[in-house]
């Protein structure tokens, strides 16, 4: 193949907020390379926009309106002089026409060209891509015949359950369970409309409805030069409405040969979809009660994933980093036979809401934002103390990633990080989060995309007064008076100590 010509880039847009903002500012960073960030009026004051060298408002609060607004950020490449951007996940992260609109600019656009997305982004189209690549894929229907007829028909063939899916979805839309037999016509009523609304876009797709699956994914890395290398599996299960929360790696699922099977049908995927730039295969793994594991095609996400962090703990990879080296042309740094992995890692997101009264969203003033630190643990956060949570945007604020020698020992540490993570002023998902770590299954490894609906679905947070809060707390009321200090020897409040702290997670309800 044609040697790609190369660009270096200089001063790279990210076109994005918060967390994944301020991740690719640090990369920057170290890169040598000037990050510009943009904001709307609601994150005027927001942690990217003080980190970068330049900030352009893109508008108003509303996505719509600045993080949605295409030529918004296309005006603010050129008013900053920027030669590259950066999508970060969200957004217009996934969308082919932002992705070639840079291109035309003359913008170097750190991610798969438009084609790619286009290649993949439709489910049909992808699914018969990679059964032409030899790729196992769940059993259903994706033809172009989309009568309501052809489509009773398939459905009564592949039985119940049956999973309708939108041809153009993602996020869970345009989705539908269905398991029995009088619902599908109303079912595929519901998903057509749904689909139409959400993506421009009525074609749905027929799959049999996997009722006992993992979800594992695998990290890819493509260059121009047709060279394609995947950096292992992350177990991503442990999910509510389709939408990740905690994640690792390597799954428990997994033995040395199923690996080896699930991340090259990974590769093959990319080469077959001439894959650039970073992305991640995600997979069905179907685990019956008896017989052997089989895994299917689910999508792939052309994009860098939220859950990254974990396949660099176990790498030493930046793969930020690597993502802008692949958008100058360069080729991969090394080869499949140099990629290793060594130890267990975690990912958790802290997110803004309130898990106990159906996650509803909480926003406000960070009066308190103290992350926790220690052998293998990182924060990678989009906020601080005295930062505003809005109502705009997704409530996620941070995510905290832990590694250790083996499974173990990254459920301990995490356990402990979850446990010194203080926030104050919004409601967080941290006790959710530590129950999940707490509970006997999810230490077994016995995970599944239903353990949160099977195990947790009404939860709430214990209210009982741990033992050793009690014990605290009479010890410091048989304490002496403590004797006034001068505001310049008074400790800080992160010093302070007190037995609210001392508990952990437990809070008074």
């Amino acid at each position: 193949m044609t040697p790609a010509k190369t660009k270096k880039i200089k001063r790279l847009l990210i076109a994005n907020r918060g967390e994944i903002a301020v991740r690719i500012i640090r990369a920057c960073r170290e890169a040598g390379i000037a990050p510009i960030a943009v904001f709307s009026e609601a994150d005027r004051d927001a942690l990217h926009v003080s980190l970068a060298d330049a900030a352009y408002c893109l508008g108003p609060a509303p996505a719509k309106a600045s993080y949605l607004n295409m030529q918004a950020l296309l005006e603010a490449a050129t008013a900053t002089n920027a030669d590259a951007v950066h999508p970060g996940y969200g957004f217009l992260s996934e969308n082919a026409d932002f992705a070639d609109a840079c291109a035309a600019q003359g913008l170097t656009f750190v991610g798969p060209p438009g084609e790619v997305m286009r290649r993949l982004g439709d489910k049909i189209e992808a699914k018969r891509l990679m059964m032409q690549a030899g790729v196992p894929v769940v059993p259903g229907y994706n033809g172009d015949d989309q009568s309501d007829a052809v489509l009773h028909r398939e459905a009564a063939q592949i039985g119940m359950p049956l999973l309708i899916k939108a041809a153009a979805g993602g996020g869970g839309r345009g989705m539908r369970v269905v398991t029995r037999g009088e619902d599908i016509a109303d079912s595929l009523e519901e998903a057509r409309r749904e689909a139409q609304a959400a993506f421009g876009d009525d074609r749905l797709l027929l799959e049999r409805y996997v009722t006992t699956a993992r979800h594992i994914e695998v990290q890819i890395f493509g260059d121009r030069q047709g060279d394609v290398i995947h950096l292992f599996e992350r177990e991503c299960s442990i999910q509510r409405r389709h939408q990740k929360i905690i994640e690792e790696s390597p799954s428990p699922a997994l033995t040395p040969e199923l690996r080896e099977q699930i991340t090259d049908a990974a590769v093959r995927v990319a080469k077959a979809a001439g894959y650039v730039n970073a992305g991640t295969v995600e997979f069905l793994l179907e685990t019956p009660p008896e017989g052997e594991p089989r895994f299917y095609f689910l999508e792939v996400n052309t994009r860098l994933q939220v859950e990254h962090p974990v396949t660099e703990l176990l790498t030493g990879l930046d793969l930020a980093r690597l993502q802008f080296r692949l958008a100058e042309g360069e080729p991969l740094p090394f080869t499949q036979a140099q990629c290793l992995a060594s130890g267990h890692a975690m990912e958790v997101r802290i997110y803004a809401e309130d898990a106990a009264n159906h996650f509803q969203p909480s926003t406000g003033d960070l009066a308190l934002w103290i992350e926790p630190s220690g052998p293998g643990v990182r924060v990678d956060s989009g906020v601080a103390r005295g930062g505003v949570v809005s109502p705009y945007y997704d409530p996620m604020l941070a995510k905290l990633i832990v590694r250790g020698a083996d499974r173990a020992e990254t459920l301990a540490r995490l356990e402990q990080a979850l446990q010194q993570f203080h926030v104050l002023g919004v409601e967080t998902n941290l006790p959710f989060l530590l129950a999940i770590v707490r509970d006997a299954a999810f230490r077994a490894g016995d995970l599944s995309t239903r353990f949160l609906e099977q195990r947790f679905a009404n939860w709430k947070p214990d209210a009982t007064v741990p033992d050793e809060v009690l014990l605290a707390l009479a010890a410091l009321s048989a304490a002496p008076e403590p004797t006034l200090q001068s505001s310049a020897s008074r400790p800080e409040p992160a010093e302070v100590f007190t037995p609210w702290r001392a508990s952990g997670a437990w809070r008074n309800t």
